[in-house]
């Protein structure tokens, strides 16, 4: 009788490709998903004067529970789990009482935008074409939403970032520059000085 075959193992990521899957995210998820855009964002928030993001975690949190929000997992296998690899946050209208949008800039232009609040991919898993699948699935999004435009913002000092959307047919929309005047600086509080001294009353005669 011949012995069965063993299953072969399956062969590591790099060698077969990453099978990316997208789903909404869940309340459980919100604490793991808080720490993925930590590290996504660590290293671009060093260099620039405005977080670019997570602002607070309570703000993070408190998006979950708004209406007209998107917040999209993109998924991949990971040992005996899974790993986020990819995430996007889009609002179809302007939410946060802190936001940064003119909603009156769009109305005049007849303009319908999805707009795109995070989308960040895993470092160890860039340049795999994941950035690539998570705009497209924003791209999709407002399609089927019947938006006319997706708008997001980067910092100017993230080259990547920009070189990424700009070869996707973004373009600029407007410009807030962070701008400073070097001041001479002067100590708060005046140097010793020296008085003149007190005068002899005269005598009384």
């Amino acid at each position: 009788m011949q012995e069965p075959s063993k299953p072969k193992p399956r062969p590591a990521p790099e060698s077969q490709g990453l099978e990316v899957r997208v789903r909404r995210i869940h309340r459980r998820d919100l604490n793991k998903v808080w720490e993925f855009l930590k590290l996504v964002f660590r290293d671009v928030n060093r260099e620039t004067v405005e977080y670019q993001r997570p602002r607070t975690k309570k703000r993070f949190l408190e998006i979950y529970e708004e209406a007209g929000v998107e917040q999209l997992l993109f998924e991949a296998d990971a040992g005996d789990g899974t790993e986020i690899v990819g995430y996007a946050e889009c609002a179809f209208e302007v939410t946060g009482a802190d936001n940064w949008i003119n909603e009156a800039y769009f109305e005049r232009r007849e303009m319908r935008p999805l707009f795109v609040e995070e989308l960040a991919v895993h470092p160890g898993h860039q340049g795999r074409g994941i950035g690539a699948f998570v705009l497209e699935q924003v791209d999709h999004l407002a399609r089927v939403r019947g938006c006319t435009h997706i708008v997001l913002e980067v910092a100017e000092n993230n080259e990547n970032a920009l070189s990424f959307y700009r070869g996707r047919s973004f373009y600029k929309l407007d410009a807030a520059i962070f701008m400073a005047k070097k001041v001479i600086a002067e100590p708060e509080l005046l140097p010793p000085r020296t008085l003149r001294k007190k005068k002899r009353s005269s005598p009384a005669t």
